[in-house]
């Protein structure tokens, strides 16, 4: 099959090259990302593979189905950059890769949670420069500390099993309860508020979706302890950055760790070392000593990337040899 690949990087070319001596489609990539403005590029394709950052909205898709364009192979779990609905009308089949590796998402995570609380990018730095002083480098221990996990997903119980091996007492709020978290591992589900007032950590592992947009808001913060720890490595859209800016001014936040941005389409996964920030937002939440952010490199790891790329192939072979496609996206 012919496939258009957007917002591709030299990693992501080594790995699906290497899958694709076992399925032989035409690729062609594009460093681009798929929008409006270079939806062109994909005429003649039948399949375009795209990334969280492509836009793939339905104005995208009616001109991709004009241009010949039937499959849409997200290289990715969240499929919110995409309208599914009108992809259904269009006759348009969106595929995923549902899971590449938690473990990875799952370690970046915890990391974060060490990286903020030990202070480890702070000393790192103060050691390269001959200040070998603790002062501000405080933290405490992770054993006997709440943690809430919203989203109890095949990631979310990664975290919770890491957790569980630091002492940690874990409190989570899914509308669906994951058994083995509740029965092997001692999680605890409660409600939402519940989960926001007990928790001295706060990590979010759910999908974004219209009701789960802005999760962490005013007053989401408002109910929370004084000098949380907040960590969201899921969709940037789940906090209200402005929110959290007022919440670390007031202290209300202590520490603050992300690997995702609402606004991160012209940020992330680019060089912009020589370039202007104009985002006052993002500029603002890079001036806070508690705050660590990576640019959506949790899932970065050599098991996800060649999961990622393996998945994805089948897919579009599946829907090429017409079998069963378990990776399809159903329509709201």
């Amino acid at each position: 099959m012919k496939i258009a690949f957007f917002s591709t990087k030299p990693y992501d070319r080594r790995f699906f090259d290497l899958y694709n001596k076992d399925f032989q489609h035409e690729i062609t990539y594009f460093e681009t990302r798929l929008n409006r403005d270079t939806l062109k590029l994909a005429e003649g394709f039948e399949c375009a593979c795209v990334f969280v950052n492509d836009q793939v909205d339905a104005s995208v898709l009616i001109a991709l189905a004009a241009q010949g364009t039937r499959m849409i192979a997200l290289r990715c779990a969240g499929f919110n950059n995409v309208d599914i609905n009108s992809a259904k009308e269009l006759g348009i089949t969106v595929v995923r890769v549902p899971a590449y590796s938690p473990y990875a998402v799952a370690e970046h995570t915890v990391g974060l949670m060490l990286a903020l609380n030990r202070k480890i990018y702070w000393a790192n730095s103060r050691v390269k420069q001959g200040n070998f002083s603790l002062d501000g480098l405080l933290g405490f221990d992770l054993r006997n500390r709440t943690v809430g996990l919203v989203g109890t997903g095949k990631i979310g119980e990664c975290v919770a099993r890491i957790l569980r091996g630091f002492g940690c007492r874990i409190l989570a709020y899914d509308k669906f309860k994951n058994e083995v978290c509740e029965k092997e591992l001692g999680v605890e589900y409660v409600e939402r508020e519940a989960l926001f007032a007990e928790s001295d950590i706060i990590s979010l592992h759910c999908p974004l979706f219209k009701e789960t947009r802005h999760l962490v808001n005013n007053d989401a913060i408002a109910r929370m302890k004084k000098g949380v720890m907040i960590i969201n490595t899921s969709r940037g859209a789940l906090i209200d950055a402005k929110a959290a800016i007022e919440g670390l001014k007031s202290g209300k936040i202590g520490y603050l760790g992300i690997d995702v941005y609402e606004e991160e389409e012209d940020l992330f996964f680019e060089d912009k070392t020589f370039e202007i920030r104009t985002d006052d937002v993002f500029a603002r939440l890079t001036t806070f000593p508690n705050v660590v952010i990576t640019g959506h490199q949790a899932y970065f790891t050599e098991e996800a990337v060649s999961a990622i790329a393996k998945t994805t192939l089948e897919n579009i072979s599946a829907y090429e040899d017409g079998k069963e496609l378990v990776n399809i996206v159903m329509s709201n």
